[in-house]
């Protein structure tokens, strides 16, 4: 009968949703990474899975961060080159302590997660396992940041030759949908002494660096993208206590202005710094005092 077939291919055609929806919601195996992820921590391949879920990135985003003008324009536009698949470089974040260089490259994320950029953070020691890492996204249509933070070698480390083979191109080389940005403190990513300069000779009136020194300086030049960071200036840094005191709703900022800037300097001198960190510890500390007091 016509009806009896129409009535059995939608029963069919229900078993098959029925199916789907279980397949769904079944659990992956052990070992599966779940890419719905924004970011991820490399846990090792003898760790399965081997990229671990940052279920709470950082919610910071571009606007958030002041007085790092230049910085921000540079590095977003060399993110932005590289989700649209055009030629962009691996970059350097270096320079002075809490001016911003891990929060900008956590701000990209933030901003650009709807784009397909996600994060892999990978300790120093980990760079060892560049390849395992390039295999495992290597197939992947999102884009990635190998993100490195604080990083910096003292000389015969393992991780500071795997890095320098796979910035210039080694059999493990970078796929299109992976670049590397790291963060430091240092320019050249490993200490200078200054025995090294003795090694200096002067040809044709031009300096050339000794072998040691030139060793050093050939894994930062590896980098496409250098981008400096400076100590803030008193100015900067008060903008940026006072931004954050009025993004955590802390009450009274615009009357007791003057009281507020007296003791942000005070907390940047017991430091012995200005930065953005330092204005935030402030500005958290201000704000609670002042809800706690309400």
């Amino acid at each position: 009968m016509p009806g009896d077939s129409t009535r059995f291919n939608a029963l069919l055609a229900a078993l098959d949703r029925l199916a789907n929806g279980i397949e769904r919601l079944a659990p992956s195996s052990p070992g599966a990474i779940d890419w719905s992820f924004l970011a991820y921590r490399w846990a090792g391949a003898d760790h399965p899975p081997p990229l671990k879920p940052v279920s709470h990135p950082h919610a910071i985003g571009l606007a958030d961060l002041l007085c790092i003008d230049r910085q921000k324009s540079l590095l977003e536009r060399n993110t932005r080159q590289f989700l649209r698949g055009l030629p962009a470089n691996n970059a350097l974040l270096w320079g002075s302590r809490g001016t911003g260089k891990s929060s900008l490259v956590k701000a990209l994320l933030h901003d650009y997660a709807d784009s397909g950029l996600k994060l892999i953070e990978v300790d120093k020691t980990q760079l060892i396992d560049l390849p395992d890492i390039l295999d495992c996204i290597r197939s992947r249509p999102e884009r990635f940041i190998l993100f490195s933070d604080d990083l910096s070698f003292e000389s015969g480390e393992p991780g500071y030759k795997a890095l320098k083979a796979v910035l210039d191109g080694s059999l493990s080389a970078l796929s299109g949908n992976a670049l590397i940005y790291a963060t430091s403190n240092r320019r050249h990513l490993l200490p200078e002494y200054m025995s090294e300069n003795l090694d200096a000779k002067s040809i044709d009136g031009e300096i050339h660096q000794g072998e040691t020194v030139e060793e050093k300086i050939s894994l930062s030049e590896r980098f496409g993208l250098w981008i400096s960071f400076h100590p803030f200036s008193q100015d900067d840094y008060l903008s940026v206590v006072r931004q954050w005191l009025e993004k955590l709703g802390t009450p009274g900022v615009g009357e007791d202005w003057e009281t507020i800037r007296a003791e942000a300097l005070r907390w940047a001198l017991a430091r012995g710094s200005r930065s953005g960190r330092v204005a935030w510890q402030f500005a958290r500390d201000w704000c609670g005092q002042q809800l706690l007091n309400t």
